[in-house]
Order: structure tokens, then C-alpha cells, then sequence
């Protein structure tokens, strides 16, 4: 029942790493591979062996300082490039040979999803690129050929993929956006002989000439490839468990109205906590059979996100409630029950809501951090019965004070509630976690309802 929400989480990582490896590696798959002297083998080996084994490889990539490339990404290392022919106003150009080298060498610097969305945006960059190649300039009175070099600096490479639910129930591609870009460019054309001086102008805009040709070549590639890789993951996947999504929501929305159901499944609406007792000098405090009812309600009500800079991943989320009710009974006692007093009382919070920010370095050696967490409450109100006079005196305390300051109380508990949770995550062990389920996962499958527990 809760398999949708993995599967949105797995399709959206599956766009994730398409989307920014992909558009670098599929390019010029039609065209032969080579792979260059210092690829890792140990990354090629990784990328045609299990997932675990895929995983684990990128983990200790990101313990790195400067992580380049992504192990299993048999990126074309150089890459073929077609013949180019072009004509200017005093001169014909023909370049054949060409290969571009450097693509290996990238790096993912950014990438941000929108999970209710579906969008994704991706930018890799490569310090530098070679393309070589050999060329021939001919005009009505000379001709030059030889080899020539066309050097890019930081060349960056953006993408944006869209997904959208078709009337089928199948997630597919919807839009793709890509371009590449460069700082500085510098070229080398040699054995142009005395005529060099005349052609230098041309042979300025060659190398924007070269980048040019080749870039239309590459995009070309790339979109057919990335919709095809994309739409064969996800129907794959869906296939596999029979997921029919419905295009009148998000797939997201409908993983969260699934969770809803498995917390009143899993008997947590309405919640039982547990018995509370508290002393204060000769007073005391005792309540029992408390139920919160109404838990279950949540939905999002804002930008569910996820963004990576810096080798550093931030999951932005925001969620709220709708109306919670809550019953319990109590007993305050003096002087160890000599004059003890029992009643009921009863209260409603018309929402809860929820925003925060967590942060997790992609070396998961460091612990996760809770940058931000908002609250917002809404209007209180309690009925209590069985201390007399004293009911009206806590009805009318509780119903108007917290309402009046409900917005300072929750500044006041933001910090504190911060650091709590700061405490929890401080001790969790994401690398040892994560190794643990993906293990699981590829022997039987993990099972979300398994492991789901609430704090």
C-alpha cells in the first residue's frame, strides 16, 4: 500500500541521475567508445554490477574533496565527432577526425527537483575540454591544411527534464530543455602558412565554429536518449508493481493520501499516549486513556523540494494538518492524594503546520543538519470537566492566553524543538543506513511498511 510513495522517491532519483549523467553520456552513444587510460576500473565495474555495489562506489567518490566524474558512467572519453563542412564569404572549411576529449572529467554542481512537480534542473561542468581534429581552408588562391586544437574552459552543461502522468496512468517525459555553455575559449590551427595573418579573423571564428557545429550534434543526441532512458526506467518500474498513476493529481499527492492510510492502518489515528504522571512539591498530576485523534490528516501545502550544491543535498518540505482533537482524563491530587480531584477534558487544534529545512553532505560520513523549522498553530480550544469552579477558570486560561500568543509561544518552542531534533539526527549513522537498505532492497525488495515507525 505504501510502495507509491518509494516509487516516486526512486523515479524522481531516476530523472535525477538521467538527467545530469545522461546528458553527458548518451550524447554520442550512437557513436563508438573508447575509454580513456586513466578511467577508473574500478568505477566501470560498479556501473554492470548490482546496485549496491553501484552505491557504495559513489559514497566513497564523496568522501573525496573534489569528486569528479560518477562511477558506472561510461562516459565516451574521446568522443567521435561528424565531419564538419562550413563555407564563409572568402573561404571553405572542412574538418574531419575531430574528437573531444575531457568529458569524463565532469562534475555534478548542481541539482534541484520539484517533487510535486516533477521537474528537475541539473548543471555539470567540465574544467576543460580538447577537441581535435584535422582541417582543410581552402579559397580561390591558397589552401591550408593540418591538425588543429580548440581548447574550452569550464564548460557547463544545464538541463531541465519535466514529467507528467498521461491518460494512461504512465509517467513519461513530458519536456526537455538542455544547453552548454563556456567562459574562454582558445584554438590552435596549424600550417596556415603566409596566408595566416590574412585568415586570422576567420580562424577566430572557427573555434566558435567548431563549438557551434558540435553542440547541435550533441543536444540532438542527448534528447532522444534521455526520453528514451527515462520513459523505459519509470515504465519499467511501474510495471513491476502494477502502478497506475491518476492525471487528476500529482503522483506525489497520491503517495501522500496513500501514507495517510497506512498510519490509520497502523492503528496510529487515533493514537493512544501513554499514562503521564508528574509531581511538583505536595502537588500531583495524573492523566490517562489520552487520545489524539485526527493525525492522519496531513497533506502539503507548499514546495516539496530537493536541491544539491556544493556536494550537499537540502530536502526543503511543508506539511500541515488539518483540524486535531484530542480527549483525556486527569486526576490532581495534595498532599499524596489526602484531597484528590478527577475529571475529563477534551480540545481541538484546528492545524498544525510544519516547514523545515534538512541538510545532508553527500560525504556520508558527516551527520545530517536541520537548518530551519517553522510552526504555525491554530486556534485552541479546551472544555474541561470535573474541578467545579475551577473548569471555567482552565477553559477560559486555555482558550484565550494560547490563542492570544499562540505566535510567541511557537518562536519560544521553534529553538528548543531545533535542537531536539538536531540531538536525533546527530546520531544516526546515514552511511551505515543507507548501505543496510540498499542491501535489503536488492535481496527482497524493501518493504516501506517494515521499517516505517513513528518517534
Amino acid at each position: 500500500m505504501f510502495r507509491a510513495r518509494l516509487l516516486i522517491a526512486l523515479l524522481l532519483f531516476n530523472c535525477l541521475l538521467i538527467s545530469t549523467v545522461r546528458c553527458d553520456e548518451d550524447k554520442s552513444s550512437s557513436a563508438e567508445e573508447s575509454s580513456p587510460e586513466d578511467v577508473d576500473k574500478h568505477n566501470q565495474q560498479a556501473g554492470e554490477s548490482l546496485i549496491s555495489a553501484q552505491l557504495f562506489a559513489v559514497i566513497d567518490l564523496y568522501k573525496q574533496e573534489d569528486p569528479v566524474g560518477l562511477p558506472g558512467a561510461t562516459v565516451p572519453d574521446p568522443m567521435p565527432i561528424p565531419e564538419i563542412k562550413q563555407s564563409f564569404s572568402i573561404a571553405k572549411m572542412h574538418m574531419k577526425n575531430v574528437l573531444a576529449y575531457g568529458l569524463s572529467k565532469f562534475r555534478i554542481k548542481m541539482f534541484k527537483t520539484e517533487l510535486n512537480t516533477m521537474k528537475v534542473q541539473t548543471g555539470v561542468q567540465i574544467d576543460e575540454m580538447l577537441v581535435k581534429g584535422n582541417y582543410t581552408m581552402s579559397t580561390f588562391f591558397n589552401r591550408a591544411e593540418g591538425p588543429f586544437t580548440v581548447v574550452l574552459k569550464n564548460v557547463m552543461t544545464k538541463g531541465n527534464v519535466s514529467l507528467s502522468v498521461d491518460r494512461d496512468g504512465k509517467v513519461r517525459t513530458q519536456d526537455i530543455s538542455l544547453d552548454i555553455t563556456f567562459d574562454d575559449m582558445s584554438m590552435d590551427f596549424q600550417n596556415l602558412g603566409f596566408m595566416g595573418s590574412i585568415f586570422q579573423s576567420v580562424v577566430n571564428s572557427a573555434s566558435n565554429l567548431v563549438f557551434d557545429t558540435i553542440k547541435p550534434f550533441m543536444l540532438s543526441e542527448a534528447y532522444s536518449k534521455i526520453r528514451a532512458e527515462i520513459d523505459t526506467r519509470v515504465e519499467n518500474m511501474t510495471t513491476e508493481y502494477s502502478i497506475v498513476f491518476p492525471n487528476s493529481i500529482s503522483p506525489l499527492d497520491m503517495a501522500i493520501g496513500e501514507a495517510r492510510t497506512l498510519v490509520r492502518n497502523k492503528k496510529f489515528d487515533p493514537y493512544l499516549i501513554p499514562d503521564y504522571n508528574t509531581t511538583a512539591g505536595i502537588f500531583g498530576m495524573h492523566t490517562s486513556h489520552t487520545w489524539i485523534r485526527g493525525v492522519s490528516s496531513f497533506y502539503r501545502y507548499g514546495d516539496i523540494g530537493i536541491l544539491m550544491q556544493n556536494n550537499t543535498v537540502a530536502l526543503t518540505m511543508q506539511v500541515g494538518t488539518q483540524r486535531i482533537m484530542g480527549s483525556t482524563q486527569w486526576e490532581v491530587s495534595v498532599g499524596r492524594g489526602m484531597v484528590s480531584r478527577a475529571g475529563q477534558a477534551q480540545f481541538t487544534v484546528e492545524h498544525i503546520k510544519v516547514s523545515f529545512e534538512v541538510q545532508q553532505p553527500l560525504d556520508l560520513r558527516r551527520k545530517p543538519k536541520l537548518n530551519d523549522i517553522q510552526l504555525e498553530l491554530g486556534n485552541i480550544q479546551v472544555r474541561c470537566d470535573g474541578a467545579g469552579t475551577l473548569d471555567y477558570v482552565v477553559e477560559a486560561v486555555v482558550n484565550i492566553l494560547p490563542n492570544l500568543l499562540r505566535y510567541q509561544i511557537m518562536d519560544a518552542i521553534e529553538n528548543p524543538l531545533k535542537t531536539r531534533v538536531q540531538e536525533k539526527l546527530d546520531c544516526i549513522n546515514v552511511e551505515q543506513m543507507v548501505k543496510k537498505h540498499v542491501v535489503e532492497y536488492e535481496k527482497k525488495g524493501f518493504d516501506m511498511e517494515v521499517n516505517f515507525k513513528l518517534c
